[in-house]
């Protein structure tokens, strides 16, 4: 029979979880702190082990490291009420083989207890999807604008069609290029990509089409444009729109006619680009001014995507956050686990005019300055603190039961339905607002 240690500070709660799982047929223990669970450990079989986040003594995160420190290879699974992202990341960051939300659905629990004590010892923990891309240098996100965003990426890029994205500065347009390109039939020739606004209006068609020696004043050799760098693959050109009218009539033919020519060569080079182009400007605009040329706009745009800003993507606010602190991490040398329950405030609640690079380089000094394990407000003092600024609903006291129900109601819309949040938000525990929850009926 297979061991399982509960480790839950809520007696009642931890009481209903050891007469479930042993009618399910595991012997079952529990332990109402970290301390009695070492304890029990050192003393007792283990197969799995089902702990709280929040426990009186230590966090369940605490446990972990100490499993780690004595080498007790014992499969842990997070339960936590908070059922943040932060939280989730923190936990698999530190070797927990999964976690649940609480209040716990009985079949996903028991669904991931199988596959936890049948997975070889040797095998990684499987990330859930949420954070998957934690691990990786990009991700695409949660949000239902992530998803409608990159549902939109899969079925273009298999395609022919020139995408032109659209989208504020620093919200990720070379990376829905670069995807563009993974999922296309070209995935295995080269991506190039060129920034139109870095580029001197007078070395742009050297840039895309290259040159021969001697062609104007300091051509000292040969070079391969763009274009036929890019030939078979994919060209992405970003900031489009900052390209000169002239060497729009030039990228317009060779579009048309795949071909180009070296600025002074005579011989035509025939190539065979997909086009995807970028912009943050509005191009139909430039069109009624005379900046930007109609017939090219057509061209580049036979199917658009537009990435949403960073602030509509509140889902992934964190997820990103976690991303830009691994790679700080690495690059740094440093080893900071996440971010404590202000900085999660500071970060999901400011307004990113920036985007994704100002995020990144936010956590980057962040990481430089941190002294502890985690990332602090401290270090994120020059994002301004919402929570400090704004009237809670708690402002009125919890004075009758339907007082109550209004402001637990309002709290959860504030807070976007973030439990955690909105506890904190009423200035009463968790486990209160879960009762009340279930007391008034509120579908959280």
């Amino acid at each position: 029979m297979q061991s399982i240690l509960i480790v839950e500070d809520d007696l009642t709660y931890g009481m209903m979880l050891k007469t479930w799982l042993g009618k399910q047929g595991f012997a079952v223990a529990s332990a109402s702190n970290v301390a009695r669970a070492r304890k029990h450990i050192e003393t007792e079989n283990v197969d799995l082990i089902l702990s709280d986040l929040r426990l009186p003594d230590h966090d369940g995160t605490d446990l972990l490291r100490w499993l780690a420190e004595k080498q007790l290879p014992i499969p842990l699974i997070i339960m936590t009420g908070y059922a943040d992202i932060q939280s989730a990341v923190q936990a698999m960051k530190l070797g927990a083989r999964d976690y649940v939300a609480k209040p716990v659905n009985p079949d996903e629990l028991l669904r991931k207890i199988g596959e936890a004590l049948n997975a070889s010892p040797a095998r990684q923990p499987e990330v859930p999807m949420a954070l998957a891309a934690v691990t990786s240098d990009f991700l695409e996100g949660e949000s239902d604008a992530a998803h409608q965003l990159y549902n939109y990426v899969k079925l273009v890029a298999p395609t022919t069609m020139s995408v032109l994205i659209n989208g504020a500065s620093g919200t990720g347009k070379e990376y829905v290029a670069h995807r563009i390109h993974e999922l296309s039939k070209r995935a295995h020739h080269p991506f190039i990509a060129i920034d139109c606004g870095s580029i001197p209006k007078e070395l742009a068609a050297s840039e895309f089409f290259g040159h021969v020696k001697g062609a104007f004043t300091g051509a000292l050799s040969d070079k391969t444009g763009a274009f036929v760098e890019a030939n078979g693959g994919t060209i992405f050109l970003d900031e489009i729109g900052n390209l000169s009218y002239e060497v729009q009539i030039q990228l317009l033919r060779a579009l048309q006619e795949r071909k180009i020519r070296p600025i002074g060569s005579n011989k035509e080079i025939q190539v065979d680009v997909r086009l995807v182009s970028a912009t943050n400007e509005n191009l139909e605009q430039a069109i009624e001014k005379g900046t930007f040329r109609e017939d090219l706009y057509h061209r580049i745009n036979e199917f658009t995507l537009r990435i949403p800003a960073l602030k509509d993507r509140q889902e992934d606010i964190l997820l990103f956050a976690n991303l830009f602190l691994d790679q700080a991490n690495r690059e740094m040398g440093k080893q900071l686990i996440g971010f404590d329950d202000r900085a999660c405030r500071l970060l999901q609640n400011h307004p990113w005019p920036g985007n994704l690079r100002q995020m990144k380089n936010t956590i980057r000094r962040a990481t430089l300055l941190a002294e502890g394990p985690y990332v602090t407000a401290k270090e994120l003092s020059e994002l301004d603190d919402p929570i400090d600024t704004h009237p809670s609903p708690a402002i009125l006291p919890l004075r009758n039961e339907e007082t109550e129900k209004q402001h637990i109601i309002e709290a959860l819309r504030q807070t976007g339905h973030n439990k955690s949040r909105a506890a904190v938000l009423l200035g009463i525990d968790r486990k209160t607002l879960y009762n009340k929850l279930k007391l008034y009926g509120i579908e959280a």
